[in-house]
């Protein structure tokens, strides 16, 4: 991958064929997580770190607020999510975002990340693997790449707002 960097008005960044390929694994999945059936779904870690609870020390609060935000956090989750895979070059090649869509790969490489490190339990003391021998570090692999996608995002998106390119 070549990182993200401002271009004009736009964070322009470039992904090889089987990047743009594991985005795309990792978008059909959250999407899968984001639809699925609130029951069938209902005691997924993932989940209830992506649609924390509001409250709690207080059950029947922490329900009243999950009734009150969880559709439209699922929506914008969805939103975002759509923008990202529209705009991911399913076989590689240059992505360019204007500031709305980058800000909705930002939100979404979040949701990434955070579902990845919570199926991996990754804490502050996870070190990036040195050798691939498993599938768990293949996945810490996907995980750190995600984390250096966001970096560069972001600090592309630092310097198009204030004009740099």
């Amino acid at each position: 991958m070549r990182g993200f960097r401002a271009k004009g008005g736009s964070v322009v960044a470039r992904l090889d064929g089987a990047e743009a390929g594991i985005v795309g694994l990792l978008l059909d999945q959250l999407e899968q997580l984001l639809t699925a059936d609130a029951g069938d779904v209902a005691d997924d870690p993932v989940l209830a770190r992506l649609l924390p609870e509001g409250h709690r020390g207080d059950p029947a609060l922490a329900a009243d607020y999950r009734d009150l935000t969880e559709s439209a956090l699922r929506s914008g989750k969805s939103d975002d999510l759509a923008t990202m895979r529209a705009t991911l070059p399913p076989d590689g090649g240059e992505v360019r975002l204007d500031l709305d869509q980058a800000g909705s790969w930002l939100r979404t490489t979040n949701d990434l990340r955070l579902a990845l490190g919570t199926r991996l339990d990754i804490s502050e003391d996870t070190e990036p693997p040195e050798d691939f021998t498993d599938e768990r570090d293949h996945q810490l692999g996907v995980y750190y790449w995600l984390t250096a996608v966001q970096g560069s995002l972001v600090d592309a998106l630092v310097d198009a707002r204030a004009g740099r390119r």
